[in-house]
């Protein structure tokens, strides 16, 4: 986040970013079976849509499917090669008061399965800028964002929506607003 000092105009900032959108940034691999047998094998997940693909093509889905943990994963560009992540370069340029970050919460709602086969993408909006009060700085600035994956075919996979809240030190906030803190 962009700490602004001085004045902050919470509606200019909104009229600015809300509804500013992220490249479509494609995931660096397709959903493989190997990445998600291991996957399944490290956390004891024993669900023959994850490890059979016998059982897989038998199914409705018709192939061995990730589970829905692991979308994120596979519409992601992995950690190597490094990568520039554009949502990170997206939210960091927002300006709010502080540059202090809580990542308060992260939902997932996961639409259709990624197949082994799939090559998925993702796409991150800045939805919601607002101010609330929270114990630290009465005045903090609070920043939500949707991302949707997809797959090689458009279709909406998984929508993620993450509440990030950003606030100024006690220090910052009694230099700035004349009144420490409770």
């Amino acid at each position: 986040m962009v700490r602004v000092t001085g004045p902050y105009d919470l509606e200019a900032v909104r009229s600015e970013w809300i509804g500013r959108k992220t490249d479509v940034v494609p995931g660096r691999y397709p959903v493989e079976y190997d990445s998600i047998r291991r996957h399944c094998h490290m956390v004891e997940d024993t669900n023959p849509l994850f490890l059979d693909p016998e059982y897989g093509r038998q199914s409705s889905h018709g192939a061995v499917i990730a589970p829905p943990v692991m979308t994120r994963y596979f519409a992601g560009a992995g950690v190597w090669p490094p990568s520039t992540d554009n949502q990170v370069s997206l939210l960091l340029s927002i300006p709010t008061r502080g540059e202090r970050n809580i990542n308060l919460n992260t939902e997932w709602e996961y639409l259709l399965p990624a197949k082994v086969g799939d090559h998925l993408a993702s796409q991150t909006e800045v939805t919601d800028i607002y101010e609330k009060s929270i114990k630290l700085d009465p005045r903090s600035v609070w920043v939500v964002t949707e991302t949707r994956i997809t797959n090689q075919d458009g279709e909406l996979v998984a929508v993620g929506t993450n509440t990030l809240c950003t606030h100024r030190t006690p220090e910052q906030v009694e230099a700035e607003e004349g009144e420490r803190p409770l």
